[in-house]
């Protein structure tokens, strides 16, 4: 099948399928879906922002498990992918390297990752398991004023259900097999308990998942070397000693067992030719305590969270110390000039050091500590005035060990006791106050304004010394150095909506975003790169939402433009080694997003999304086209990562077989546009990452009062080696690594409701 094929089979599917997504969150009736983003309860429909909400029924049947696989039915949602927990959050095209872009919560705890050596703490979002979920909520365009710093391109909210009143309990297990590689289990229960009847109850779940690899390693001989086990769980415990009192106490746990997902191109397909094993370890721990009360119009919230995670990983250097191994490279490390080689002893010596270290890798140890605390109060929505008032406090810290260590050249593994040629280690501190209002005023029955503001101050303190160098990577010893940085600001929000009719809805609005800055602690980098500061724009749009057909179908659409100044982007060393964060000029992201629902008779329900992003600079970054930036973007380069076109359709068709029984088929198609790796097509290290379709099937049957389900489904039924994600650098010797899709995966799923 042709790729202009496929796309004008998608341009017409989403048209059919009267233009867009998961804005009816509930596929099979027309009821009304109250949300929270606002900080306090709205109908979707009548909340002039742009948003789409992910019910728990949508994710279950569609076989969602993570945020990750939410990116075909939210228009503007991708992910930069780098595998399990090591994946970018992007929505609307605001992708750069550095703090999040996108706020991410789960309930109303706030997660970020770690910075790693990078300083990228919104490379590693945390994915926690999507199971009995109530909903997921995505909210487009900045959130600064409500969700403060990493909310500049949006917002993600996963709100999982609370424990009630009654018994209940459910299971979700599933069987499966990948083409290229073996069998995967996965399996999912919850038990809800009332402990006090209308007082206490506690809600627990618990998964499993453990997958065969798909990905060889031709250099070690290891068959499908990216097997991937998780499990994990989560406790809430909901108190309600009064009408008016509610306390939500919960606990989160999420292990992540894996190695990595990447193979390389020039291998051939599902082939990794790594000369070390790269495993990957990722531990999650998150406590939250939540408390509202209704004082009769107003709520008074107090929220606070603590997260502990320790993410462990390995990167193979060996081919690019291995480079090394010449008279002129020694002659660049120990005369100062590659046209100065070694001869004699020096060669010798030097060619033995090289060995010594021939089959090493990076072994970063990554720990973080965070702390938030928000305490606000929220009417209760039912006059013409609305507002929500409220202050916010957050403590991050990070440590992060990065040595360079030996491997087995026979196995790949890490050699204990650790043999290290180089360390170094970095301390990163992030703390941020804030103190945030939004009002709403309905000026008539069809009018309403909304202006928000949130003044914000961060301090940021890092420090970091090398301990041991090595001249192959150019590290030397440095002693104990300080970095600190601060600023604060305000960001703006206004809003202007009218209700044309009672089922149609316009609104404009300007807002601003930003996150914070920072410092780097790079192996070899100059003084003046060092720090870094905050970025920021204004997003300008305005949209229409509808309700037609005696509110059969469902039609949103928005148009935006977003003005981004003192980007942040990775960039990296003139030798392509290491990868640092500064500050790089600005860029114009233009464009529309659609998305609809429409049930054109019972039991049928199509959805579907449209996005259209054109992401460009709008001036030349510093140094561009020289050797000191070799990355570096010129006017006009589009921003990386980011698809101009992406498109996601699903269809689902529920009817009686016989009383009591019901059946079901479902499927659900994305296609995702071509995008480029870095600013530059002309660098040597970028690689043009090339569109795809992926198309996932499910049909089965299940009982009339959803008591129980069997089903049997396709994941990727075209088999489409469908890259996410792909690159070159210095440490990889200008080889192509590349993330993709699961192969075809075909399996049988039970799900019981008791």
């Amino acid at each position: 099948m042709s790729k202009m094929f496929k796309m004008s089979f998608f341009l017409a599917a989403t048209a059919m399928a009267g233009v867009s997504g998961t804005a009816v969150a509930q596929e099979s009736s027309g009821d009304e879906i109250i949300i929270t983003a606002l900080k306090r309860d709205t109908n979707l429909q009548d909340t002039p922002i742009s948003i789409s909400a992910v019910t728990g029924d949508t994710i279950a049947n569609s076989g969602v498990q993570s945020i990750a696989d939410l990116n075909s039915s939210v228009p503007s949602l991708s992910f930069v992918d780098g595998g399990p927990s090591q994946r970018r959050v992007v929505i609307r095209g605001i992708q750069a390297a550095g703090e999040p872009t996108v706020g991410t919560y789960y309930d109303e705890t706030p997660v970020t990752g770690v910075i790693g050596a990078g300083n990228d703490a919104g490379g590693s979002t945390p994915e926690l398991r999507l199971f009995d979920v109530e909903r997921v909520e995505v909210l487009r365009g900045p959130q600064g004023t409500l969700y403060g710093s990493g909310s500049m391109g949006g917002t993600l909210r996963v709100i999982y259900k609370k424990p009630t009143s009654e018994f209940d309990a459910a299971i979700d297990t599933s069987l499966s097999a990948t083409k290229h590689g073996g069998a995967n289990f996965e399996g999912s229960a919850m038990v809800n308990v009332p402990i006090v009847q209308d007082k206490l109850a506690v809600r627990a779940t618990g998964f499993y998942r453990k997958a065969d690899g798909y990905i060889d390693n031709t250099t070690l001989g290891i068959k499908d070397i990216n097997e991937q086990k998780y499990y994990g769980g989560r406790v809430l415990l909901r108190a309600t000693p009064t009408d008016d009192l509610t306390i939500d106490a919960a606990y989160y746990m999420n292990r992540s067992r894996t190695d990595t997902p990447s193979w390389t191109l020039e291998a051939g397909k599902y082939n990794s030719d790594a000369l070390t094993r790269q495993p990957m370890r990722d531990d999650v721990d998150l406590f939250s305590l939540t408390a509202a009360y209704d004082f009769g119009g107003v709520v008074l919230t107090a929220a606070g969270s603590y997260m502990d995670r320790d993410i462990s990983t390995v990167s193979d250097v060996s081919r690019f110390i291995r480079s090394t191994r010449t008279a002129a490279g020694c002659g660049a490390r120990l005369n100062g000039s590659a046209a100065i080689p070694c001869a004699g002893t020096q060669l010798t010596d030097y060619y033995a050091l090289v060995d010594g270290q021939s089959t090493s890798a990076l072994f970063p140890q990554q720990n973080m500590e965070a702390w938030t605390a928000e305490l606000r109060l929220s009417s209760d929505g039912t006059g013409p005035l609305n507002w929500t008032v409220g202050g916010f406090f957050s403590d991050r810290d990070i440590h992060v060990e990065n040595p360079q260590v030996n491997a087995d050249p026979v196995t790949g593994a890490i050699i204990y006791p650790l043999e290290i040629a180089t360390s170094r280690y970095i301390n990163d501190s992030l703390r941020q106050v804030a103190a945030f209002g939004e009002v709403s005023y309905d000026v008539t029955d069809r009018l309403n304004l909304t202006a928000g503001v949130r003044y914000f101050r961060y301090d940021k303190d890092i420090n970091g010394e090398t301990t041991k160098g090595s001249i192959l990577v150019g590290a030397v010893v440095r002693p104990l150095s300080f970095v600190s940085t601060d600023e604060d600001g305000t960001v703006l929000k206004f809003n202007a909506s009218y209700k044309i009719t009672d089922d149609v809805l316009f609104y404009a609005e300007a807002s601003q975003g930003f996150r914070p800055g920072g410092a780097n602690q790079v192996i070899g980098l100059a003084q003046e790169l060092t720090p870094y500061t905050s970025d920021s724009l204004w997003n300008y749009e305005a949209g229409l939402k509808t309700t037609l057909l005696d509110r059969k179908l469902t039609l949103n659409m928005d148009v935006f433009q977003i003005d981004w100044s003192d980007m942040q982007i990775s960039t990296r060393t003139p030798n392509g080694a290491f990868a640092y964060i500064g500050n790089a000029g600005s860029a114009r992201i233009r464009g529309f997003e659609l998305e609809g629902s429409l049930r054109p008779i019972e039991g049928l329900s199509i959805s579907g999304n449209l996005a259209y992003l054109d992401a460009k600079l709008t001036e030349d970054q510093p140094n561009a086209g020289t050797a000191v930036a070799p990355a570096a973007g010129f006017d006009g380069d589009r921003i990386p990562f980011v698809p101009k076109f992406t498109a996601g359709l699903s269809a689902q068709y529920v009817w009686a077989l016989t009383q009591g029984l019901n059946g079901f088929f479902r499927v659900d198609a994305n296609h995702v546009g071509g995008s480029w790796s870095d600013f530059r097509p002309s660098y040597v290290f970028t690689r043009y990452i090339d569109d795809y379709e992926i198309a996932n099937v499910r049909i089965g049957v299940e009982a009339e009062d959803n008591a129980w389900g069997v089903y049997a489904f396709v994941n990727n039924l075209l088999d489409d080696t469908a890259i996410t994600r792909s690159g070159s650098n210095g440490i990889l010797q200008n080889r192509t690594v590349v993330n993709s899709v699961t192969p075809r995966t075909v399996g049988l799923n039970f799900r019981a409701n008791f």
